[in-house]
């Protein structure tokens, strides 16, 4: 099967390319770098049935080649996803996000694809709820542009469903994490508590701590982007992650205790546009798709921590 991928040198896109490529698929990897890395498609650089195309999603050079390029289906992860910095900029937010999906979806429909699988967000999209774990059922309630982006990217599907045929799923991702995620970055917290405590930086919380996360092993992610491209979850955004919560204090406790540097973080004033709760109900992506997180918050903290260990000592070298 031949697949576009965008966000492709991202964390989540990276990984799901190795898994692409590793079932024998042939993928078209688009990414513009501004946050993605090629280093992280080192595995599967000199695969012959691996295309990488550097540009913006909404280029007119980007789009004529996606939509050549005859895929049957489109996994759409490029994106802008820091929360602040659509707080502080809601227009360029809305340029790559919105104008972002819509421009893949042209490519999807001008390219004749059977389906494009979006990834939402699990947090955002449905801002503070009444209830937890949260049910796709609930009210969207998106209380930063990030999210009412994301919001309007799954309004796009069910357009582009409507109008053109083209097959949609939107899966809803909790906090995700694991190797390859920056650790530099503005996003992913565990890879930042991680590498600053290793490193002997001062680890920061905004806020009191209390606010808890749905964290989901990239893996397991990537699985549930693989599971969607078939014919289940047409029309539906289903819920990625493991309906466990866990605070930033808990988290910064378990990571520090794992790498055995002392649990002290420095505490700062919340965030605009920040979450007090996420935890996600996914048991629709278990009926409909049979996936399921295997991975556990500790399993994972042990798998990213060798990551970023291994990339350390490489650097040494």
């Amino acid at each position: 099967m031949r697949v576009v991928t965008t966000g492709a040198a991202g964390f989540i896109g990276s990984t799901l390319v190795d898994h692409l490529l590793r079932d024998g698929h042939s993928v078209l990897a688009v990414d513009d770098l501004s946050t993605g890395h090629l280093d992280n498609l080192a595995e599967s650089a000199d695969n012959p049935r691996l295309t990488f195309l550097e540009s913006d999603v909404v280029a007119d050079a980007a789009r004529r080649e996606m939509t050549a390029y005859g895929a049957e289906v489109f996994f759409h992860l490029a994106a802008q996803m820091d929360v602040r910095l659509s707080v502080a900029d809601p227009l360029a937010d809305a340029r790559r996000n919105v104008l972002g999906s819509l421009a893949v979806l042209e490519s999807a429909r001008g390219s004749g694809a059977r389906k494009l699988v979006f990834a939402s967000s699990g947090g955002t999209i449905y801002g503070d709820q009444p209830r937890y774990p949260v049910h796709e059922s609930a009210h969207v309630d998106p209380i930063c542009p990030y999210g009412a982006a994301k919001v309007c990217g799954e309004t796009y599907l069910r357009v582009y469903r409507h109008l053109h045929g083209l097959q949609t799923t939107a899966l809803a991702l909790g906090n995700v994490y694991g190797p390859r995620q920056d650790p530099h970055g503005e996003a992913g917290v565990v890879s930042i508590f991680a590498s600053g405590l290793m490193e002997g930086r001062p680890t920061m919380i905004f806020g009191d701590g209390r606010a808890t996360r749905d964290y989901v092993y990239v893996d397991d992610v990537v699985e549930a982007f693989v599971l969607a491209a078939g014919p289940a979850g047409d029309g539906l955004r289903l819920n990625i992650g493991t309906g466990r919560e866990t605070s930033v204090r808990q988290l910064h406790r378990l990571i520090a205790e794992a790498v055995e540097r002392p649990d002290r973080p420095k505490i700062m004033p919340p965030r605009a546009g920040e979450l007090r709760r996420v935890a996600l109900d996914s048991s629709a992506a278990q009926r409909v798709l049979g996936w399921h997180a295997h991975v556990s918050l500790e399993n994972g903290i042990i798998r990213t921590i060798d990551w970023i260990r291994g990339r350390a000592a490489v650097a040494a070298v």
